[in-house]
């Protein structure tokens, strides 16, 4: 049985060391060209690229997919966090169609930023969906779910990473039986879609008119990129990590207590753990505290 892997984030690289793992023959690998990154903006591979190239695997990182673009005979096609649309031409080459892991109980969360998007919610569980890719955005049947717990304090590296792992086990689960016929692909409710946004670096922007817990939901989410942020004398504030802590105070007052840094929200406050000051190192709280033994209360912006 070949398969054809597309891929490019770390979300995809568990599903594909899988498959290397096991009889499957992955005919290629589709990953997006090399991008610039880094202050000197050097051109550099996709997480699945690097694994493909240390499983020894075929690579290739088309600009576009469309009808010039030759893919390697196959029987399936796998889909994870690609990150471009792939055509309906291209979807319905394989005899047995194309599958994709998803990170939602769909028809909850479709779209690019599902884990972001559980979290910024509050939500308590989320999960993993094995479908069958159609022409719509995330709106093919689905084969299997998985779901997955989200604690107070769990941000976005550790369920992301926890979700590609889950994914790639349930892709094994349900392959050779979707291949042999034993499971049949489920319609989604959908009815009971949501759709999920592209993030943007303002997004990551902290209101302090909102409470501690809401503004927490957002570090966490966006503890990988972009990153949450405020202002503090004129200069971009970024907070990797807090904690809701019951204190009260004025709306975006800044204080130091105990060496510890809090700033207070509409309800409650956060405790700073983890942050970076524009032009400045990242530093823990208590590193910004003993530098700054003078400060006086002050907001956040």
């Amino acid at each position: 049985m070949k398969l054809v892997f597309f891929g490019t984030s770390k979300f995809a690289v568990p599903a594909l060391k899988k498959l290397a793992d096991s009889d499957y023959e992955i005919a290629a690998v589709i990953t997006q060209p090399d991008k610039p990154a880094g202050r000197k903006q050097e051109l550099s591979p996709s997480p699945v690229k690097e694994a493909a190239q240390e499983l020894g695997l075929k690579i290739l990182q088309p600009s576009k997919l469309d009808s010039k673009f030759e893919i390697p005979d196959s029987d399936i096609f796998i889909v994870a966090s690609y990150g471009k649309i792939i055509p309906k031409s291209i979807l319905a080459i394989p005899k047995y169609g194309t599958l994709n892991i998803h990170p939602s109980l769909l028809p909850k969360y479709r779209g690019p930023s599902p884990i972001q998007s559980a979290i910024l919610n509050g939500d308590k569980e989320t999960g993993v969906s094995i479908m069958v890719l159609d022409a719509e955005m995330d709106h093919g049947p689905v084969l299997a779910n998985v779901k997955a717990q989200i604690s107070n304090n769990k941000g976005f590296r550790e369920l992301h990473d926890g979700l590609a792992v889950t994914g790639a086990e349930l892709l094994m689960e349900v392959l050779a039986k979707y291949i042999n016929g034993e499971i049949k692909p489920q319609p989604q409710d959908h009815s009971q879609v949501t759709f999920t946004k592209i993030i943007t670096k303002d997004d990551g922007r902290i209101d302090w008119n909102k409470p501690a817990e809401v503004i927490n939901n957002l570090i966490r989410a966006y503890e990988d990129w972009p990153v949450a942020w405020t202002t503090l004398d004129g200069k971009r504030l970024k907070i990797f990590e807090a904690e809701v802590v019951s204190e009260s105070g004025k709306q975006g007052e800044l204080k130091m207590k105990n060496s510890s840094l809090i700033i207070f929200a509409s309800s409650s406050a956060l405790e700073i753990k983890i942050l970076q000051l524009e032009g400045g190192k990242k530093i823990t709280a208590r590193e910004f505290a003993n530098g700054r033994r003078t400060l006086k209360p002050q907001f956040a912006k």
